[in-house]
């Protein structure tokens, strides 16, 4: 099937060579180059997958990002941020971006790393959500992957899609150290051709361990050197 690529970029330059080379890529591209058209574009074009700069006019990638978890919560994100803009990918990933990637970038690579996010909609979600238990339960929180709910002492937690999947693998490998290269691998479904910088899941983490525990070392310890260790 052909997949549908939205492009949310205010700079006419490189919107239109993102156009191009996705379109040579055979994908349906449409582009947006300010907040409101990228939300009406997102309805009525319903794309896959969507490039979205966080600097844009009229209203800003947070809220686009914020309005399409909302309304189209399968849709796979990738934010387009600056060098210098550390904070803002973290909050981007906290309201439920998928991944970013840093300008300037590699066409090349965000091709691949495109390509790595859209391979998982071919994948068959039985064996997902097969895997693994149902619900947990770990100190006073309570997840259900069922429901997609999750509470800590009975309050609601506002968890994305990545972060149940998250947590869901740490109980499967709990108690043993696990490397962020599986991380990408196994949870974000990169190849070793598309693989990014680690530095993508040590921000994933930074904001899961926000979310879960005033005291963010007692459940997902750091491995220096390795990865992460969920032990509880």
């Amino acid at each position: 099937m052909q997949y549908k690529i939205l492009i949310v970029e205010d700079e006419e330059i490189i919107r239109l060579g993102l156009q191009d080379n996705f379109e040579l890529e055979n994908y349906i591209v449409e582009t947006a180059c300010d907040g409101e058209e990228a939300i009406q574009k997102v309805d009525s074009f319903e794309p896959h997958l969507i490039l979205l700069d966080l600097m844009i006019p009229k209203k800003s990638g947070f809220e686009v990002c914020r309005y399409i978890r909302n309304k189209h919560p399968e849709t796979f994100i990738i934010m387009l941020t600056a060098k210098t803009e550390e904070a803002s990918k973290v909050a981007g990933l906290e309201i439920g971006a998928d991944d970013y990637v840093t300008k300037p970038f590699s066409i090349l690579e965000l091709l691949a790393r495109v390509k790595a996010f859209l391979r998982r909609l071919e994948t068959p979600k039985a064996s997902e959500s097969e895997s693994g238990p149902d619900a947990i339960d770990f100190l006073d929180i309570h997840v259900d992957f069922k429901k997609y709910t999750a509470s800590k002492g009975g309050v609601p937690l506002d968890l994305t899609a990545r972060e149940y999947q998250t947590l869901k693998y740490f109980w499967i490998h709990r108690s043993e150290v696990i490397m962020r290269e599986d991380m990408l691998r196994d949870i974000w479904g990169y190849t070793e051709d598309s693989m990014p910088s680690t530095r993508v899941v040590d921000n994933h983490i930074v904001v899961l361990r926000k979310k879960l525990s005033d005291d963010q070392s007692k459940i997902i310890h750091s491995v220096r050197g390795a990865g992460y260790k969920f032990d509880v």
